[in-house]
Protein backbone atom coordinates (compact mmCIF):
# COMPACT_ATOMS: atom_id res chain seq x y z
CA UNK A 1 0.00 0.00 0.00
CA UNK A 2 2.72 1.98 0.78
CA UNK A 3 4.55 2.12 -2.92
CA UNK A 4 1.00 2.34 -4.29
CA UNK A 5 0.59 5.75 -2.01
CA UNK A 6 3.98 6.31 -3.53
CA UNK A 7 3.23 6.57 -6.91
CA UNK A 8 0.00 8.34 -6.29
CA UNK A 9 2.13 11.56 -4.99
CA UNK A 10 4.63 10.78 -7.90
CA UNK A 11 1.68 11.09 -10.41
CA UNK A 12 -0.19 13.91 -8.81
CA UNK A 13 1.62 17.16 -11.06
CA UNK A 14 1.31 15.49 -13.89
CA UNK A 15 -2.56 14.31 -13.40
CA UNK A 16 -3.05 18.13 -12.20
CA UNK A 17 -1.73 19.30 -15.53
CA UNK A 18 -4.01 16.75 -17.63
CA UNK A 19 -6.81 17.91 -16.02
CA UNK A 20 -6.17 21.57 -16.87
CA UNK A 21 -5.73 20.67 -20.37
CA UNK A 22 -8.88 18.86 -20.46
CA UNK A 23 -10.44 22.30 -18.93
CA UNK A 24 -8.39 24.36 -21.37
CA UNK A 25 -9.69 21.74 -24.54
CA UNK A 26 -13.06 21.95 -23.44
CA UNK A 27 -13.50 18.54 -22.58
CA UNK A 28 -14.56 18.72 -19.55
CA UNK A 29 -15.24 21.73 -17.28
CA UNK A 30 -13.79 23.87 -14.38
CA UNK A 31 -16.69 22.24 -12.56
CA UNK A 32 -16.28 18.52 -13.52
CA UNK A 33 -12.68 18.98 -13.32
CA UNK A 34 -12.50 20.29 -9.44
CA UNK A 35 -14.79 17.17 -8.75
CA UNK A 36 -12.41 14.74 -9.53
CA UNK A 37 -10.35 16.81 -6.95
CA UNK A 38 -12.47 16.02 -3.90
CA UNK A 39 -14.60 19.19 -4.49
CA UNK A 40 -18.40 19.40 -4.99
CA UNK A 41 -21.29 20.34 -3.06
CA UNK A 42 -24.62 18.36 -2.31
CA UNK A 43 -25.11 14.80 -1.41
CA UNK A 44 -24.27 14.82 2.24
CA UNK A 45 -25.36 11.33 3.28
CA UNK A 46 -26.23 9.47 0.44
CA UNK A 47 -25.22 6.34 -0.46
CA UNK A 48 -22.28 6.11 -2.97
CA UNK A 49 -22.71 4.58 -5.74
CA UNK A 50 -19.30 4.54 -8.33
CA UNK A 51 -19.87 3.41 -11.99
CA UNK A 52 -16.88 3.29 -14.26
CA UNK A 53 -18.75 4.72 -17.52
CA UNK A 54 -22.17 4.33 -19.14
CA UNK A 55 -22.39 0.63 -19.84
CA UNK A 56 -21.71 -0.51 -15.82
CA UNK A 57 -23.84 2.90 -14.88
CA UNK A 58 -26.67 2.01 -17.17
CA UNK A 59 -26.56 -2.03 -15.58
CA UNK A 60 -26.63 -0.75 -12.19
CA UNK A 61 -29.95 1.65 -13.00
CA UNK A 62 -32.08 -1.26 -12.01
CA UNK A 63 -30.52 -1.69 -8.41
CA UNK A 64 -30.57 2.16 -7.79
CA UNK A 65 -33.95 2.24 -8.69
CA UNK A 66 -35.20 -0.70 -6.39
CA UNK A 67 -32.75 0.99 -3.88
CA UNK A 68 -34.54 4.54 -3.84
CA UNK A 69 -37.98 2.81 -4.13
CA UNK A 70 -37.15 0.68 -1.05
CA UNK A 71 -36.48 3.62 1.20
CA UNK A 72 -38.12 6.79 0.11
CA UNK A 73 -36.05 8.80 2.54
CA UNK A 74 -32.65 7.12 0.28
CA UNK A 75 -30.31 9.88 -2.10
CA UNK A 76 -27.74 8.21 -4.20
CA UNK A 77 -24.57 10.22 -4.91
CA UNK A 78 -23.37 8.63 -8.51
CA UNK A 79 -19.94 9.40 -9.24
CA UNK A 80 -18.59 8.19 -12.60
CA UNK A 81 -15.25 8.17 -14.43
CA UNK A 82 -16.51 9.78 -16.99
CA UNK A 83 -17.96 12.87 -18.56
CA UNK A 84 -20.71 11.02 -20.22
CA UNK A 85 -21.16 8.37 -17.75
CA UNK A 86 -22.29 11.62 -15.85
CA UNK A 87 -24.42 13.03 -18.36
CA UNK A 88 -25.84 10.04 -18.38
CA UNK A 89 -26.76 9.91 -14.74
CA UNK A 90 -28.12 13.27 -14.88
CA UNK A 91 -30.54 12.41 -18.09
CA UNK A 92 -32.15 10.23 -15.78
CA UNK A 93 -33.69 13.80 -14.36
CA UNK A 94 -34.42 12.14 -10.82
CA UNK A 95 -34.31 14.95 -8.15
CA UNK A 96 -32.94 11.71 -5.77
CA UNK A 97 -29.94 11.41 -7.58
CA UNK A 98 -26.61 13.55 -7.61
CA UNK A 99 -24.19 13.06 -10.15
CA UNK A 100 -20.61 14.25 -9.74
CA UNK A 101 -16.98 12.90 -10.94
CA UNK A 102 -15.42 10.33 -9.57
CA UNK A 103 -12.47 11.67 -6.65
CA UNK A 104 -8.93 10.39 -8.35
CA UNK A 105 -7.45 8.11 -5.98
CA UNK A 106 -5.29 10.10 -4.36
CA UNK A 107 -5.43 10.19 -0.30
CA UNK A 108 -6.15 14.28 0.05
CA UNK A 109 -8.34 14.22 -3.03
CA UNK A 110 -10.26 11.13 -0.91
CA UNK A 111 -10.15 12.89 2.22
CA UNK A 112 -11.44 15.96 1.17
CA UNK A 113 -14.70 14.06 -0.74
CA UNK A 114 -15.55 11.91 2.07
CA UNK A 115 -15.20 14.91 4.13
CA UNK A 116 -17.50 16.74 1.97
CA UNK A 117 -20.19 14.15 1.18
CA UNK A 118 -20.10 11.31 4.52
CA UNK A 119 -21.55 8.66 2.44
CA UNK A 120 -23.51 6.26 3.84
CA UNK A 121 -22.05 3.11 2.02
CA UNK A 122 -20.63 2.46 -0.78
CA UNK A 123 -21.56 0.50 -3.59
CA UNK A 124 -19.29 -0.88 -5.88
CA UNK A 125 -20.04 -1.44 -9.41
CA UNK A 126 -18.02 -4.62 -11.57
CA UNK A 127 -14.22 -4.16 -11.10
CA UNK A 128 -13.67 -0.15 -9.77
CA UNK A 129 -11.87 -1.59 -6.89
CA UNK A 130 -9.47 1.35 -6.11
CA UNK A 131 -6.66 1.20 -3.41
CA UNK A 132 -6.90 4.14 -1.75
CA UNK A 133 -10.85 5.04 -1.71
CA UNK A 134 -11.30 1.53 -0.21
CA UNK A 135 -8.74 2.25 2.87
CA UNK A 136 -10.31 5.51 3.66
CA UNK A 137 -14.09 4.66 3.02
CA UNK A 138 -12.92 1.37 5.35
CA UNK A 139 -11.47 3.55 8.25
CA UNK A 140 -14.49 5.79 7.98
CA UNK A 141 -16.61 2.93 8.89
CA UNK A 142 -18.22 3.32 5.65
CA UNK A 143 -19.55 -0.03 4.37
CA UNK A 144 -18.27 -0.96 1.39
CA UNK A 145 -20.89 -3.23 -1.29
CA UNK A 146 -19.42 -4.83 -4.52
CA UNK A 147 -21.69 -5.69 -6.67
CA UNK A 148 -21.47 -7.74 -10.05
CA UNK A 149 -17.69 -7.99 -9.26
CA UNK A 150 -15.74 -9.90 -11.87
CA UNK A 151 -11.99 -10.96 -11.71
CA UNK A 152 -10.16 -12.59 -14.06
CA UNK A 153 -8.10 -15.90 -14.02
CA UNK A 154 -5.25 -13.79 -15.21
CA UNK A 155 -5.68 -10.73 -12.69
CA UNK A 156 -6.55 -12.99 -10.09
CA UNK A 157 -3.01 -14.48 -10.24
CA UNK A 158 -1.73 -11.26 -10.19
CA UNK A 159 -3.81 -9.79 -7.32
CA UNK A 160 -2.43 -12.82 -5.24
CA UNK A 161 1.02 -11.68 -6.15
CA UNK A 162 0.77 -8.60 -3.86
CA UNK A 163 -0.17 -7.58 -0.28
CA UNK A 164 -2.32 -4.78 -1.87
CA UNK A 165 -5.08 -7.33 -3.99
CA UNK A 166 -5.24 -9.09 -0.35
CA UNK A 167 -6.03 -5.59 1.26
CA UNK A 168 -8.51 -3.93 -1.20
CA UNK A 169 -10.74 -7.41 -0.63
CA UNK A 170 -10.01 -7.75 3.10
CA UNK A 171 -12.19 -3.72 3.24
CA UNK A 172 -14.92 -5.31 1.33
CA UNK A 173 -18.06 -5.87 3.48
CA UNK A 174 -20.37 -7.66 1.10
CA UNK A 175 -19.53 -8.89 -2.33
CA UNK A 176 -21.64 -10.22 -5.33
CA UNK A 177 -19.58 -11.73 -8.07
CA UNK A 178 -20.63 -11.71 -11.78
CA UNK A 179 -20.35 -15.53 -12.00
CA UNK A 180 -18.85 -18.52 -9.51
CA UNK A 181 -15.26 -18.23 -10.94
CA UNK A 182 -14.71 -14.72 -10.13
CA UNK A 183 -16.63 -15.57 -6.92
CA UNK A 184 -13.76 -18.58 -5.90
CA UNK A 185 -10.99 -15.98 -7.36
CA UNK A 186 -11.88 -12.95 -4.79
CA UNK A 187 -12.16 -16.48 -2.03
CA UNK A 188 -8.80 -17.25 -3.15
CA UNK A 189 -7.52 -13.83 -2.51
CA UNK A 190 -8.99 -13.85 1.45
CA UNK A 191 -12.18 -12.90 1.22
CA UNK A 192 -14.36 -14.33 3.89
CA UNK A 193 -17.33 -16.46 2.44
CA UNK A 194 -19.82 -15.06 5.27
CA UNK A 195 -19.48 -11.70 3.05
CA UNK A 196 -20.67 -13.16 0.16
CA UNK A 197 -23.90 -12.27 -1.69
CA UNK A 198 -25.80 -14.27 -4.20
CA UNK A 199 -23.90 -14.19 -7.99
CA UNK A 200 -25.46 -11.52 -10.07
CA UNK A 201 -24.58 -10.47 -13.87
CA UNK A 202 -26.17 -7.27 -13.66
CA UNK A 203 -26.30 -7.08 -17.12
CA UNK A 204 -29.23 -9.46 -17.00
CA UNK A 205 -31.33 -6.98 -14.75
CA UNK A 206 -31.77 -4.80 -17.42
CA UNK A 207 -35.40 -4.77 -18.84
CA UNK A 208 -37.28 -2.67 -21.47
CA UNK A 209 -38.36 1.10 -20.04
CA UNK A 210 -41.33 3.05 -20.82
CA UNK A 211 -40.49 4.78 -24.23
CA UNK A 212 -41.57 6.77 -26.92
CA UNK A 213 -40.45 5.44 -30.15
CA UNK A 214 -40.78 6.84 -33.47
CA UNK A 215 -43.28 6.60 -36.06
CA UNK A 216 -41.36 4.35 -37.86
CA UNK A 217 -41.81 0.93 -39.06
CA UNK A 218 -40.20 -1.40 -36.78
CA UNK A 219 -39.55 -3.99 -38.94
CA UNK A 220 -37.70 -1.53 -41.53
CA UNK A 221 -35.64 0.25 -38.75
CA UNK A 222 -31.92 -0.50 -37.87
CA UNK A 223 -30.67 1.45 -34.75
CA UNK A 224 -26.80 1.55 -34.63
CA UNK A 225 -26.15 2.08 -30.86
CA UNK A 226 -23.10 3.16 -29.01
CA UNK A 227 -20.89 3.38 -32.28
CA UNK A 228 -17.68 4.64 -32.39
CA UNK A 229 -15.06 7.12 -34.65
CA UNK A 230 -14.26 4.82 -37.51
CA UNK A 231 -17.07 2.91 -37.18
CA UNK A 232 -20.16 5.03 -38.26
CA UNK A 233 -18.52 4.97 -41.79
CA UNK A 234 -18.54 0.80 -42.31
CA UNK A 235 -22.06 1.32 -40.63
CA UNK A 236 -23.19 4.50 -43.45
CA UNK A 237 -21.87 2.42 -45.71
CA UNK A 238 -23.55 -1.08 -45.26
CA UNK A 239 -26.87 1.20 -44.60
CA UNK A 240 -26.63 2.10 -48.00
CA UNK A 241 -26.09 -0.65 -49.64
CA UNK A 242 -28.59 -2.40 -47.61
CA UNK A 243 -30.93 0.59 -49.00
CA UNK A 244 -30.26 -0.07 -52.50
CA UNK A 245 -32.01 -3.38 -52.41
CA UNK A 246 -34.77 -2.08 -49.60
CA UNK A 247 -35.86 1.36 -50.03
CA UNK A 248 -37.99 1.39 -47.09
CA UNK A 249 -35.09 1.01 -44.65
CA UNK A 250 -34.50 3.22 -42.05
CA UNK A 251 -31.35 4.02 -39.67
CA UNK A 252 -31.07 5.10 -36.31
CA UNK A 253 -28.05 6.40 -35.60
CA UNK A 254 -26.99 6.68 -31.84
CA UNK A 255 -23.22 7.22 -31.21
CA UNK A 256 -21.28 6.68 -27.74
CA UNK A 257 -20.20 10.27 -27.70
CA UNK A 258 -23.26 12.30 -28.41
CA UNK A 259 -20.44 15.65 -28.66
CA UNK A 260 -19.06 13.89 -31.91
CA UNK A 261 -22.62 14.64 -33.99
CA UNK A 262 -21.21 17.40 -36.01
CA UNK A 263 -18.60 14.76 -37.57
CA UNK A 264 -21.01 12.34 -37.66
CA UNK A 265 -22.92 14.44 -40.06
CA UNK A 266 -20.23 15.26 -42.28
CA UNK A 267 -20.08 11.57 -42.86
CA UNK A 268 -23.79 11.00 -43.48
CA UNK A 269 -23.55 14.19 -45.69
CA UNK A 270 -20.31 11.90 -47.61
CA UNK A 271 -22.18 8.57 -47.92
CA UNK A 272 -24.92 10.52 -49.99
CA UNK A 273 -27.82 9.91 -47.28
CA UNK A 274 -30.17 12.75 -45.72
CA UNK A 275 -30.33 12.94 -42.38
CA UNK A 276 -32.56 14.54 -39.67
CA UNK A 277 -31.06 15.59 -36.28
CA UNK A 278 -32.26 14.62 -32.53
CA UNK A 279 -30.77 17.13 -30.82
CA UNK A 280 -32.14 20.03 -33.00
CA UNK A 281 -35.39 19.01 -33.13
CA UNK A 282 -35.49 17.80 -36.44
CA UNK A 283 -38.79 16.15 -37.70
CA UNK A 284 -37.95 12.25 -38.28
CA UNK A 285 -38.46 12.74 -41.69
CA UNK A 286 -35.17 11.81 -43.02
CA UNK A 287 -33.81 8.05 -43.93
CA UNK A 288 -31.29 8.62 -41.26
CA UNK A 289 -31.71 9.66 -37.74
CA UNK A 290 -29.01 10.96 -36.03
CA UNK A 291 -30.34 10.22 -32.09
CA UNK A 292 -26.99 12.44 -30.70
CA UNK A 293 -28.74 13.36 -26.91
CA UNK A 294 -28.27 11.45 -23.91
CA UNK A 295 -30.83 9.20 -21.71
CA UNK A 296 -33.21 8.22 -24.83
CA UNK A 297 -31.58 4.92 -26.04
CA UNK A 298 -34.71 3.25 -24.46
CA UNK A 299 -37.23 5.65 -26.93
CA UNK A 300 -34.88 4.36 -30.19
CA UNK A 301 -34.23 0.29 -29.15
CA UNK A 302 -38.16 0.28 -29.18
CA UNK A 303 -38.51 2.32 -32.67
CA UNK A 304 -36.16 -0.28 -34.10
CA UNK A 305 -36.25 -4.49 -34.97
CA UNK A 306 -32.79 -4.80 -35.63
CA UNK A 307 -29.95 -3.31 -33.60
CA UNK A 308 -26.30 -3.36 -34.42
CA UNK A 309 -24.27 -3.42 -31.12
CA UNK A 310 -21.11 -0.01 -31.36
CA UNK A 311 -17.87 -1.02 -30.64
CA UNK A 312 -17.63 -4.19 -32.41
CA UNK A 313 -16.39 -3.08 -35.89
CA UNK A 314 -13.88 -1.39 -34.54
CA UNK A 315 -11.55 -2.52 -31.55
CA UNK A 316 -13.06 -1.22 -28.49
CA UNK A 317 -14.58 -4.95 -27.04
CA UNK A 318 -18.38 -4.28 -28.04
CA UNK A 319 -21.03 -2.82 -25.97
CA UNK A 320 -23.80 -5.02 -24.39
CA UNK A 321 -26.28 -7.28 -25.91
CA UNK A 322 -28.45 -7.24 -22.99
CA UNK A 323 -30.35 -3.71 -24.04
CA UNK A 324 -31.15 -4.38 -27.21
CA UNK A 325 -32.13 -8.48 -26.22
CA UNK A 326 -34.60 -6.66 -23.01
CA UNK A 327 -36.33 -4.39 -26.13
CA UNK A 328 -36.06 -7.85 -28.66
CA UNK A 329 -34.04 -6.12 -30.90
CA UNK A 330 -32.85 -8.56 -33.73
CA UNK A 331 -28.84 -8.25 -32.40
CA UNK A 332 -26.02 -7.83 -34.90
CA UNK A 333 -22.83 -7.52 -34.38
CA UNK A 334 -18.96 -7.38 -35.62
CA UNK A 335 -16.12 -9.15 -34.35
CA UNK A 336 -14.96 -7.49 -31.50
CA UNK A 337 -16.89 -8.34 -28.56
CA UNK A 338 -14.43 -9.36 -26.14
CA UNK A 339 -16.38 -7.04 -23.22
CA UNK A 340 -19.19 -9.41 -23.53
CA UNK A 341 -17.22 -12.40 -24.84
CA UNK A 342 -19.20 -15.14 -22.84
CA UNK A 343 -22.55 -13.20 -23.81
CA UNK A 344 -21.82 -13.62 -27.95
CA UNK A 345 -20.10 -16.73 -27.26
CA UNK A 346 -24.06 -17.52 -26.03
CA UNK A 347 -25.72 -15.68 -28.12
CA UNK A 348 -23.68 -17.06 -31.71
CA UNK A 349 -23.94 -20.69 -30.32
CA UNK A 350 -27.42 -20.42 -29.73
CA UNK A 351 -28.87 -18.56 -33.28
CA UNK A 352 -29.44 -14.88 -31.37
CA UNK A 353 -27.19 -12.79 -33.23
CA UNK A 354 -25.65 -11.93 -36.43
CA UNK A 355 -22.13 -11.69 -36.33
CA UNK A 356 -20.88 -9.71 -39.26
CA UNK A 357 -17.28 -8.97 -40.03
CA UNK A 358 -17.48 -6.62 -43.03
CA UNK A 359 -19.83 -4.01 -43.98
CA UNK A 360 -21.17 -6.70 -47.21
CA UNK A 361 -22.45 -8.78 -44.38
CA UNK A 362 -23.55 -6.04 -42.37
CA UNK A 363 -25.46 -4.44 -45.40
CA UNK A 364 -27.07 -8.20 -45.85
CA UNK A 365 -28.03 -8.39 -42.99
CA UNK A 366 -30.01 -5.00 -42.85
CA UNK A 367 -31.70 -5.16 -46.07
CA UNK A 368 -32.64 -9.42 -45.72
CA UNK A 369 -33.52 -9.82 -42.15
CA UNK A 370 -37.43 -9.90 -42.68
CA UNK A 371 -39.94 -9.76 -39.60
CA UNK A 372 -40.28 -13.68 -38.82
CA UNK A 373 -35.99 -14.20 -38.84
CA UNK A 374 -36.17 -10.87 -36.20
CA UNK A 375 -38.56 -12.66 -34.52
CA UNK A 376 -36.27 -15.69 -34.46
CA UNK A 377 -33.18 -13.91 -33.20
CA UNK A 378 -34.80 -12.63 -30.39
CA UNK A 379 -36.53 -15.47 -29.15
CA UNK A 380 -33.15 -17.26 -29.05
CA UNK A 381 -31.19 -14.14 -27.78
CA UNK A 382 -33.37 -14.43 -24.89
CA UNK A 383 -33.37 -18.00 -24.01
CA UNK A 384 -29.42 -17.38 -24.40
CA UNK A 385 -28.98 -15.11 -22.21
CA UNK A 386 -31.00 -16.50 -19.35
CA UNK A 387 -33.45 -15.60 -16.70
CA UNK A 388 -33.72 -11.59 -15.38
CA UNK A 389 -31.95 -11.04 -11.92
CA UNK A 390 -34.34 -10.37 -9.33
CA UNK A 391 -32.97 -6.95 -8.68
CA UNK A 392 -36.04 -6.27 -5.44
CA UNK A 393 -34.19 -9.17 -3.64
CA UNK A 394 -30.53 -8.22 -4.18
CA UNK A 395 -31.42 -4.53 -3.39
CA UNK A 396 -33.17 -5.57 0.05
CA UNK A 397 -30.00 -7.72 0.46
CA UNK A 398 -27.95 -4.84 -0.15
CA UNK A 399 -29.81 -2.15 1.81
CA UNK A 400 -30.18 -4.42 4.88
CA UNK A 401 -26.14 -3.60 4.86
CA UNK A 402 -26.21 -0.26 5.81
Amino acid sequence: MLAYRLLTHLLALPVLLWLAWRVMRRAESGAQARQRLGGGAGGVGALWVHAASNGELTSARPLIEALLADDPELRVLITTNTVTGQDLAHSWNNARVIARMAPLDHRAVVERFLDSHRPLALIVVENELWPNRMALAAARGVPIIVIGARISERSGARWAKTRLGRQMVAQIGALSAQDKDSEARFLALGLAPDRLLPCINLKTAIGARKALPLDWPRVSTVLAASTHEGEEAQVLAAFAQARAQRPDLRLILAPRHPRRAPDIAALIAKAGLAHATRSMGDPPVAEVYLADTMGEMDNWYESAGMCFVGGSLVDKGGHTPFEPAAHHCAILHGPHVANFRDAYSALDAQGGALACTSVAELAQAMARLSAADQTRLTQAATAALGPAADMEAIAKAVHALF
